[in-house]
């Protein structure tokens, strides 16, 4: 599995270099008039290539580190838990704008307002719980020496 990894690592590093290598060739001027669109389109394909292999190792294996390791996995799950229980509390808390805000694609709508809300106080309740746990281990630390 390594060896076939590596392979097809090398394989696309190499077909990624030699675009990029055509694409600096045919200079900024013919890809911005969009006469060398053709270059460009091949390296976003090995980029969205790269990009769906690397989520689906990063998924498989911890999927796989999840299901071997039981008390990695009840950890995970209390994190899970918590995020949604962050989540649910601040969709419940966020309410509605009865005010029609114009978009391109016509009126937001209540429910829309309601869900915008509930994505800012998810928000800021995370960032007082990432900025509590940041003092808090620098507090331990401080004390332990």
């Amino acid at each position: 599995m390594h060896k076939i990894l590596k392979i097809v690592a090398a394989l696309l590093s190499l077909a990624g270099i030699v675009f990029l290598v055509r694409i600096i060739a045919a200079g900024d001027d013919a890809i911005k008039s969009g006469e060398e669109a053709s270059l460009v389109d091949p390296m976003a394909y090995i980029a969205y290539i790269i990009l769906v292999l690397v989520l689906a190792f990063v998924v498989i294996f911890v999927l796989k580190n999840l299901f071997t390791n039981t008390s990695g996995l009840k950890n995970t799950l209390i994190g899970v838990g918590a995020f949604a229980v962050i989540l649910i509390v601040s969709y419940l808390s966020a309410g509605g704008d009865p005010r029609q805000y114009d978009l391109q694609d016509g009126v937001a709508t209540s429910a829309q307002s309601q869900m915008v809300g509930a994505g800012l106080t998810a928000f800021y309740i995370l960032i007082v719980i990432a900025a509590l746990a940041m003092i808090f281990s620098g507090v331990k630390k401080i004390i332990s020496k």
